[in-house]
């Protein structure tokens, strides 16, 4: 079954670049990042996993955790971090999670349950489904997904860009509108009345119409 929205994420424990984990204990209180990649030592993904890397501190700030994982084994993926360092400048420090098995990649339906097969012997092709983004709350469940083609790298400030929003309305009752950034003007949920929000927000706000009613981003 496909994960939505809302959905709470499977645990498992899986062994990683950084030892044996059970993803909900990983994940604690924090928010998290999965990504995924269909092989190891292939172009757009070493240009991921190093951007990645250079964005580390920047989910850190966000009280955001970040997990690669591949279908391939953990011992490929030590060898592969050092291509990745080399080559795009920033050193892998998360964990990646080697799924030889197809476990994890089937239990977040990237790949169908009734596939088979050892890691060693699929190519990137035979896993171009296993390309995903999710991001996950400290409850455990689903705030957004993410999938991409092979040929297209994935767009990590935008991932950025979510969270900082999905934080922001967690704790405001708030909405960001179109191509919002940090620091732009917001959108008062239609679920607040004009006197709940009269309350909450006593310097008033811009309505270009009843239902759009916009003030600047909460502190």
């Amino acid at each position: 079954m496909s994960l939505r929205i809302g959905d709470e994420v499977p645990d498992f424990t899986a062994q990683t670049t950084d030892g044996e984990i059970r993803f909900h204990e990983w994940i604690g209180d924090s928010w998290a990042v999965l990504f995924s990649h269909p092989k190891d030592f292939t172009p757009v993904c070493t240009t991921e996993l190093g951007y990645m890397a250079g964005l580390q501190a920047e989910f850190a700030n966000r009280n955001t955790k970040i997990i690669g994982l591949s279908v391939d084994s953990v011992d490929d993926h030590q060898r592969w971090k050092a291509d990745i360092e080399r080559t795009q400048g920033h050193a892998v420090s998360y964990p990646m999670i080697g799924d030889t098995n197809l476990e994890v990649a089937k239990m977040f339906d990237m790949l169908p349950a009734e596939e088979s097969g050892e890691a060693g012997g699929r190519t990137a092709a035979d896993n171009q489904t296993v390309r995903s983004v999710f991001v996950i709350g400290p409850d455990k469940k689903v705030k957004l997904t993410l999938t991409y083609p092979m040929s297209t790298g994935r767009n990590f400030d935008e991932v950025l860009r979510v969270i900082d929003s999905m934080q922001l309305t967690a704790s405001h009752q708030v909405a960001t509108p179109v191509n919002w950034q940090p620091g732009e003007s917001v959108i008062i949920l239609p679920a607040v009345t004009n006197e709940v929000a009269a309350e909450k927000y006593p310097d008033g706000w811009e309505a270009p119409v009843e239902y759009i009613r916009i003030i600047p981003q909460p502190e």
